[in-house]
């Protein structure tokens, strides 16, 4: 029997290859965007289902999923969607910092909510979240970032051990650095003359050179796939050389160590 996945932030980057990789493999894929106007790749390929959803939305998101689980059943939910918000706390405001609470962690857990009593109901289904190495590990200029990253991995844990009585499983998948356009396409930096020196250093991560090391969206959307099919009972998969480095030297050295390490590279 064909499966179904859900998308959230399906337009581009992660989103679009994962939902090309899953077309690929045979599943139905209802692909979710802001601007569905502006999509032509995923319109043009067979059993998927391109649907406008802003995450924001608390209304849109309960009405586009009850018509969605009246006509299929799906089988897993990808909450993909998202953005980065850089800087010092200082620096943002907070119209900013609202903005990137409301979609990075508030948009999981409405989407999440908004599935459940399906999932519930035919006693299967698999959530799929993702969050970021900086999810896992903080770092500086990435501190509300951070807190709703690291807040959908609590959300996830919590949620998984609640759900499982009733067959469904929570996992999240934790991406480091990506060869996408996110670093312009979305993300969003603050700025403080104060924090000039740190902003700078931090930013290394994000330049073009830096960028060629990191992971291709493909091969994260392949974990991503390998989350939803291994049948297997685990609760994260870190995805990337750069992701899986830096979560092995906290597992090693404890998170206390790490916390000095970080801190002690930006002393200036």
């Amino acid at each position: 029997m064909q499966k179904t996945i859900f998308i959230t932030g399906a337009s581009t980057g992660l989103g679009k290859s994962t939902a090309k990789l899953f077309q690929s493999r045979g599943w139905q894929v209802i692909a979710t965007m802001r601007n569905p106007e502006k999509e032509t790749e995923l319109t043009s390929l067979k059993n998927v289902i391109v649907l406008p959803l802003d995450v924001t939305d608390s209304e849109q998101i309960n009405s586009t999923i009850k018509t969605i689980t009246e006509k299929y059943t799906v089988d897993v939910v990808l909450n993909n969607a998202g953005y980065g918000l850089i800087g010092a706390l200082e620096s943002l405001s907070e119209i900013q910092i609202e903005r990137q609470i409301v979609t990075n962690l508030f948009g999981v857990i409405r989407i999440s909510k908004a599935f459940v009593t399906h999932f519930r109901e035919k006693k299967s289904g698999t959530f799929i979240n993702v969050t970021s190495t900086f999810g896992l590990i903080g770092f500086p200029t990435c501190s509300v970032y951070s807190a709703t990253k690291f807040g959908v991995d609590g959300f996830s844990e919590s949620l998984a051990s609640e759900l499982t009585q009733f067959g469904i499983q929570v996992k999240v998948v934790a991406p480091g650095g990506m060869k996408t356009d996110f670093a312009v396409r979305s993300m969003e930096v603050g700025q403080h003359e104060a924090y000039e020196k740190l902003t700078a250093e931090v930013s290394k991560g994000y330049s073009a050179e830096q960028l060629e090391n990191y992971t291709n969206a493909e091969d994260v959307a392949q974990i991503i796939y390998e989350a939803a099919t291994d049948n297997k009972n685990i609760l994260r998969y870190i995805a990337g050389n750069d992701a899986n480095a830096l979560y092995d030297e906290r597992l090693k050295k404890g998170a206390e160590a790490q916390v000095q390490d970080i801190k002690a590279m930006f002393t200036f």
